[in-house]
């Protein structure tokens, strides 16, 4: 089964983070959470407690099959650290699958990784991710090239789970 890193640090979507998780394990993949360092306590927008399982300088793209960015204000915070930036940019370069959810796209803009891809993201970082060069679609759920895996908002957490779980078979 497939190791999915999920990048995360304060302020994250709770349930962006809950329910695929829950569904990834469900399905009996395994997931790894990951901030500047092991052991740290992340709390989300909504109480959400989370202890991290890995430091970014301990982890590199190669160990893990997937990458999940959840929403929330954590994508925000995570591109301004160069080192999230690069980890996110090699799981696209590799062609590994990527879902990221509501602000999650964030991290792709930052990692000039949206070039002529289609996907979704919150409303308001549309016009962003236009400008990063995706081909944007206000859609629940968006798959581009049986990689990348993107949602708008919580309400479309059941579309994103059944692709990103698909997508892993």
């Amino acid at each position: 089964m497939a190791k999915v890193a999920t990048v995360i640090t304060n302020l994250f979507e709770d349930v962006e983070f809950t329910e695929p998780a829950k569904a990834l394990r469900d399905a009996g993949h395994e997931v790894v959470t990951i901030e500047k360092k092991a052991g740290e306590q992340v709390e989300g927008k909504h109480g959400e407690q989370l202890t991290i399982d890995k430091g970014i300088d301990d982890v590199s793209a190669n160990d893990f099959d997937a990458l999940l960015i959840p929403g929330g204000f954590s994508p925000d915070q995570l591109r301004a650290d160069d080192r999230f930036v690069a980890f996110t940019k090699a799981f696209m370069e590799a062609e590994k699958p990527v879902f990221a959810i509501c602000h999650g796209p964030q991290l792709l803009i930052n990692a000039k990784a949206l070039e002529g891809r289609h996907a979704t993201g919150y409303k308001s970082i549309a016009v962003d991710m236009e400008y990063a060069g995706a081909k944007f679609k206000d859609e629940e759920v968006v798959v581009c090239n049986n990689q990348l895996v993107t949602s708008r908002t919580p309400d479309d957490i059941p579309a994103f789970n059944r692709e990103i779980v698909k997508l892993l078979k």
